[in-house]
């Protein structure tokens, strides 16, 4: 059976993981994902925004990734798509008002394909119309807009509230995603099994934003349980994340991220109660090497021979454990020399979104290659999504 095709309609400065998250996971999931921006082409960048609520009366925006498109909105046919997704953030205010972006949404809604929106993307579906008479939720400010074009507006009684009616699936924030994307992968005809896993996420602060939060919300939307930790932190908790982009220098620049807030207590973990383990990448590692209990945990895991999964910088962790002896892997090329000290045998990302796995171990390169990363874990769990 061919595979699923979804369009994803961006704009500058849309929400960061709003655009990410979904995008990454879906493909993670065998689906083929197009990113589009009108006036844009595939291979032009799209500024994102890091939205998130910080004690103030509205959100607070920073600089976020910057969003590679990987195909042309003047080439695209809306026939040729099985739904469409609508990430939130500040770009749907001025998309609501091209023409061609309204006529796209109208013609997925009226053709009874699934529709995904999230956050401000709703104001989209405003402008369209076809929230008319339909039950839908939103980020709060969103509200007037949707009321006056005629749909059942449903409170958000959290910020992960997500609402569906018919082929209209809506959710408040990015908070949401987990139940958002498993939402619109059924809607799409997905069937998930496997899923029953207990996966442990070793979490650090400067840890890198989509290299934590991507495999997090995307094994959620699985119907996994996932416990993200960090040393010295309890449950509520949150870790400052760094965003690590490629913008024409010689190594990675740096922007703050989002705040990601721990699900578990580090000191309460049983590692034998868990089926695998993620190290996310960053600047976390550096310090997070240093830890001998985080040592002990990981020799745990590569000694049961259950998955572990490491991106970027993480696989200084491994390195540090003493684990990756004979081992065949990849890493962020600057880690190459911890990788070789540690016994590997390095395989060089080429290109950067290259993916292996050794046995139990599976290692990236950097945040590019997260469809390529999950897929490799939900391959050694036993995870499977088929259309």
């Amino acid at each position: 059976m061919a595979s699923k095709r979804v369009l994803l309609l961006c704009g500058d400065y849309m929400e960061d993981y709003e655009a990410m998250v979904p995008f990454q996971a879906l493909q993670a999931y065998g689906l083929t994902v197009d990113a589009v921006c009108p006036g844009k082409k595939a291979g032009d960048v799209c500024r994102t925004a890091v939205h998130q609520l910080s004690g103030h009366q509205t959100y607070s925006e920073t600089r976020g990734h910057n969003f590679a498109l990987n195909a042309t909105f003047a080439e695209i046919d809306a026939a040729n798509y099985d739904g469409l997704l609508l990430p939130g953030g500040r770009a749907p205010e001025y998309l609501a008002h091209d023409p061609l972006v309204v006529a796209l949404v109208i013609k997925f809604f009226s053709s009874g394909k699934a529709l995904a929106s999230i956050c401000h993307g709703q104001l989209i579906l405003a402008a369209a119309g076809v929230a008319k008479d339909r039950k839908c939720t939103a980020f709060p400010p969103v509200k007037p807009a949707l009321v006056a074009s005629g749909a059942h507006w449903v409170e958000p009684d959290t910020m992960a509230a997500t609402v569906v009616d018919g082929n209209l699936i809506t959710a408040a924030t990015y908070e949401g995603h987990p139940e958002f994307i498993q939402h619109f992968v059924k809607a799409l005809g997905g069937n998930i099994s496997g899923s029953n896993k207990k996966i442990l996420f070793l979490c650090g602060d400067y840890m890198e934003d989509y290299e934590v939060t991507v495999p997090f919300q995307s094994l959620q939307a699985l119907g996994c349980q996932v416990d993200a930790v960090c040393p010295k932190k309890k449950t509520g908790e949150t870790c400052p994340t760094a965003i690590h982009d490629f913008e024409g220098d010689q190594t990675y620049s740096e922007k703050p991220g989002h705040d990601f807030a721990l699900n578990a207590t580090y000191d309460d973990v049983n590692a034998s109660s868990y089926d695998a383990l993620v190290i996310p990448g960053g600047r976390a590692p550096e310090y997070l090497a240093l830890n001998e209990s985080v040592i002990a945990l990981v020799k745990h895991f590569m000694e049961s021979k259950k998955p572990v999964a490491s991106i970027c910088h993480g696989q200084q962790i491994l390195a540090a454990a003493d684990v990756l002896k004979g081992r065949r892997c990849t890493a962020y090329p600057a880690v190459k020399l911890n990788v070789v000290l540690g016994g590997a045998i390095w395989l060089e990302p080429n290109p950067i979104s290259r993916c292996f796995t050794d046995g139990n171990l599976v290692t990236g390169a950097a945040w590019p290659g997260h469809p390529e990363f999950i897929a490799k874990l939900m391959a050694l769990l036993g995870i499977h999504v088929t259309f």
